[in-house]
C-alpha cells in the first residue's frame, strides 16, 4: 500500500501548480486525506484536509482562498490546487490518507522564486 505524490516544481510568484496523490494497494475512498507541508528548519503542518466522500474541506489560514483540495475516488487521486503562490509556500509537501491505517507519501518540493 502507498500514496505517490506528484507535480512539484519550480514556479514564480504568483503561478500556479497542481499536486496529485494516487493511492494503490487500498481502499482510498474509505480514507479522509490531508495535505502537509514542511520548509526547512520549521515543523510540518497541516495545510488543508477533506473528508472520504469530498463533502468538506478545512484549510489552514494561510492558504485559504489560494489552495483548493480535491480528490477523486474512481481514479484513487487527490490533488492540491496551489493558486497564487508565494515564497512562503516554498516546502515539500506530502499526502496523507487517514482512517484504520495512516499512509504518507513521499513528498514533493514546491519552490516558489523568481
Amino acid at each position: 500500500a502507498q500514496l505517490v505524490e506528484s507535480g512539484g516544481g519550480l514556479v514564480q510568484p504568483g503561478g500556479s501548480l497542481r499536486l496529485s496523490c494516487t493511492a494503490s494497494g487500498f481502499t482510498f475512498s474509505n480514507y479522509a486525506m490531508k495535505w502537509f507541508r514542511q520548509a526547512p528548519g520549521k515543523e510540518r503542518e497541516v495545510v488543508a484536509d477533506i473528508t472520504r466522500s469530498g463533502g468538506s474541506t478545512h484549510y489552514a489560514d494561510s492558504v485559504k482562498g489560494r489552495f483548493t483540495i480535491s480528490r477523486d475516488n474512481a481514479k484513487n487521486t487527490g490533488y492540491l490546487q496551489m493558486n497564487s503562490l508565494k515564497p512562503e509556500d516554498t516546502a515539500v509537501y506530502y499526502c496523507n490518507a487517514v482512517f484504520i491505517r495512516s499512509y504518507w507519501g513521499q513528498g514533493t518540493q514546491v519552490t516558489v522564486s523568481s
